[in-house]
C-alpha cells in the first residue's frame, strides 16, 4: 500500500507527547479520573507535564533493569495511566504488552506464559483480587503503580531516579502488543511496529486534519486497544485539547461534556447505543459535535440517526470504520442527518485508495451475492507481524499477502463492502443476525441490546436487553419480529450480565453456551434476568 509506505519512520509511542509539547506546550488532556501514578497532576495536565511524567517512568523502570527488547506487561486497574505506561516502556525501547483490566486472573497468566519471564506492572487490587499467586514465577519482577505487597515493587519508591534518554528504535521494531477480543476463547496476543503503526494512523489522521484545531476531541476507548494509540496520536500531535473517558455512564459524561463541549467523538459502538440518553439531555451535551467516529463492532442505524440530530453543528457527520485489531481501519463511510434511520447498516463502506484493499471470495465457487456472501480479506501494511508465540495461527490467516478477517459479506457493483456476520455467528438460513438487529433497534427503541443466536432446535433465539431493565414490551415487540425470519421467544437479560469484551463486543458464542445451558447469567439478586419471555415471535 503505496500511500502507507512513503516516508514511513514509524509511530514513535515513546517520544509522542514530547513532540506533541513541543507543538503546543500547553495543550490540555481532560480526564474524568485521577491517574494511580500521578495523582498531583489531576485532572487537566498539560501535554508538557505527560511528557515529563512519561520521561520519569521511563526512568523509574530503567532502574529496575527494564531495557530495550524486553517484555513489560501492564495489568492493572482501569486508567489512562495504562497508556501512559505503554509510551514509558516504549521510551527505553522495551516492549508493552497491555492485557485489558477485565481479563480474568488465569487468562492473564496465561498470555504472560506466552511471553517468557515478562516484567509485570500491576497493582494491589489486581494482586489481591485477580491474579494467581503463581504470577511471581511466571514473571521477572512485579512492580506497583498502587498499593503494596511483598515481593513486589512500588513504582512510586522509585521517585527521583536519575533521568535516562529516549532510546529510538528501528521502525520494524515491535513498539506495542495488544489482545484480540477474545470473543471465540482466549485471546491472542498481536504485536506491532512502528511502522504498522504508522501505517494505519495516516488514513485517520488524513481523515481528521479537516478537524479545525479549535475542535476538543473526547475519546472513549479501551487503554488497552490498538485504536487507543491511533486516536491518542492524532489528536495530540494536532493540537486538539483531548478528553479521555473511563466511565461511559451517560450522567458522568454529560457533567463534562457540558463544561468541555467536544467537537469530534471517538467511541465503542455500545458506547454510542448508551449515549442516546445525552440526546435528551436539557444541556444538550452533544450539541457542539460535529463529527462522531466509531469502529470495533458493527453501529445501528438508530443510534447514528439520534446521536446525529442531538448535534446542532451544521452538516454534522458520523463516520464508520470497519476494521480489526489485528489490520487497523480498512474501509469507511459517513452518515448524514437526511439518512434517517433506516439507512442500510450493513454498508460498511469503501477502502481507503492507495492504501487499503478488499476482495471477497467465494466459499463455494459460485458468485459471491447478499444470498451467498464470501470470506472478507484485505491488504494493508497496519497489518501485524504475527501473533506471540502463536506464529503458525498468524500464518493461517494470510493468503499471498491477503489477510482474512473472519467475517463474511460482499461488494456491490459500485466497489462499496456489506459486512453480513462473523464466520462463527452465522446461522443457517437467516441472510444476516446483524441485519436482522438493525431492525428490531430501529423498530424498538426500549432496546438498548439484541444479540441474535442460534437455538437448539435451529430457531434463532433474541437475547434483548432493555432500558432501565424495564420488562419487555410484547405487544410492541410482535409488531417489530413481522416480515423477519422466524425467531424464538426473546429472552430478557440485563445489560451488565451479558458476556462482553474489553471493547464492549458481546461474546456471542459464550452467551450462546449461557443460555443453553439456561444460565440467568447474573447470579443472585438478578431474579428478573434471562428469563425467556412468552411471546409469538414468528
Amino acid at each position: 500500500m503505496l500511500l502507507q509506505r512513503i516516508g514511513n519512520k514509524g509511530i514513535r509511542l515513546g517520544t509522542l507527547f514530547d513532540r506533541a509539547a513541543a507543538r503546543t506546550p500547553a495543550g490540555l488532556v481532560v480526564m474524568d479520573h485521577d491517574l494511580d501514578i500521578a495523582p498531583q497532576l489531576g485532572r487537566r495536565p498539560t501535554f508538557t507535564e505527560l511528557a515529563d511524567l512519561i520521561d520519569d517512568f521511563a526512568s523509574r523502570l530503567w532502574s529496575v533493569g527494564v531495557r530495550p527488547n524486553h517484555h513489560v506487561v501492564v495489568h492493572k486497574s482501569d486508567g489512562f495511566d495504562i497508556s501512559l505506561l505503554a509510551c514509558a516502556i516504549a521510551r527505553i525501547g522495551a516492549i508493552p504488552a497491555l492485557l485489558s483490566p477485565k481479563l480474568d486472573g488465569e487468562t492473564v497468566a496465561t498470555l504472560v506464559r506466552r511471553i517468557d519471564q515478562p516484567f509485570l506492572i500491576t497493582d494491589q487490587e489486581k494482586l489481591e483480587d485477580n491474579l494467581p499467586a503463581e504470577i511471581f514465577d511466571i514473571t521477572a519482577a512485579v512492580l506497583l503503580t498502587k498499593g503494596s505487597y511483598d515481593q513486589a515493587t512500588e513504582l512510586a519508591s522509585l521517585a527521583g531516579v536519575t533521568r535516562v534518554p529516549a532510546i529510538p528504535m528501528p521502525p520494524d521494531h515491535p513498539t506495542l502488543i495488544t489482545h484480540t477480543s477474545g470473543t471465540t476463547g482466549t485471546p491472542k496476543l498481536a504485536v506491532h511496529t512502528g511502522h504498522t503503526f504508522e501505517a494505519r494512523y495516516r488514513p485517520q489522521a488524513t481523515v481528521f486534519s479537516a478537524v479545525p484545531k479549535r475542535e476538543p476531541v473526547a475519546v472513549h476507548v479501551s487503554f488497552v486497544h490498538s485504536r487507543m494509540f491511533t486516536a491518542m496520536p492524532i489528536s495530540i500531535l494536532q493540537g486538539h485539547t483531548l478528553i479521555v473517558l473511563k466511565e461511559d455512564d451517560p450522567e458522568t459524561v454529560g457533567d463534562i461534556f457540558a463544561q468541555v463541549p467536544p467537537g469530534f467523538i471517538e467511541a465503542h459502538p455500545n458506547t454510542f447505543l448508551r449515549w442516546e440518553a445525552l440526546a435528551e439531555d436539557p444541556r444538550g451535551p452533544l450539541a457542539n459535535v460535529k463529527y462522531f467516529s466509531s469502529t470495533f463492532d458493527a453501529i445501528h442505524p438508530r443510534t447514528v440517526s439520534i446521536l446525529l440530530k442531538a448535534s446542532k453543528r451544521k452538516n454534522a457527520l458520523f463516520a464508520q470504520a470497519y476494521g480489526q485489531s489485528e489490520v487497523g481501519p480498512i474501509a469507511a463511510r459517513t452518515y448524514t442527518r437526511k439518512g434517517g434511520a433506516d439507512f442500510d447498516g450493513r454498508c460498511v463502506g469503501s477502502p481507503f485508495p492507495g492504501m487499503t484493499g478488499v476482495r471477497v471470495v467465494s466459499r463455494d465457487g459460485n458468485p459471491v451475492t447478499k444470498t451467498n456472501p464470501g470470506f472478507i480479506e484485505i491488504k494493508s501494511d497496519g497489518r501485524i507481524i504475527t501473533y506471540h508465540s502463536e506464529h503458525e495461527r498468524w500464518e493461517k490467516q494470510v493468503n499471498d499477502g491477503w489477510w482474512r478477517m473472519g467475517d463474511l459479506g460482499y461488494r456491490t457493483k459500485w466497489g462499496c463492502l456489506h459486512l453480513l456476520d462473523r464466520e462463527v455467528d452465522e446461522i443457517p438460513g437467516i441472510g444476516s443476525t446483524l441485519e436482522i438487529e438493525d431492525k428490531l433497534f430501529t423498530r424498538l427503541h426500549e432496546l438498548i441490546e439484541v444479540i441474535i443466536i442460534p437455538g437448539a432446535d435451529g430457531v434463532p433465539v433474541p437475547v434483548v436487553c432493555t432500558r432501565d431493565d424495564k420488562p419487555l414490551d410484547l405487544i410492541a415487540w410482535k409488531s417489530a419480529v413481522i416480515g423477519l425470519p422466524k425467531l424464538a421467544a426473546p429472552v430478557q437479560w440485563r445489560l451488565q450480565d451479558v458476556p462482553q469484551t474489553a471493547t464492549t463486543k458481546i461474546k456471542r458464542l459464550e452467551l450462546a453456551r449461557l443460555v443453553a445451558g439456561g444460565s440467568d447469567g447474573a447470579g443472585e439478586g438478578a431474579a428478573e434476568t434471562g428469563t425467556e419471555v412468552e411471546a409469538d415471535a414468528a
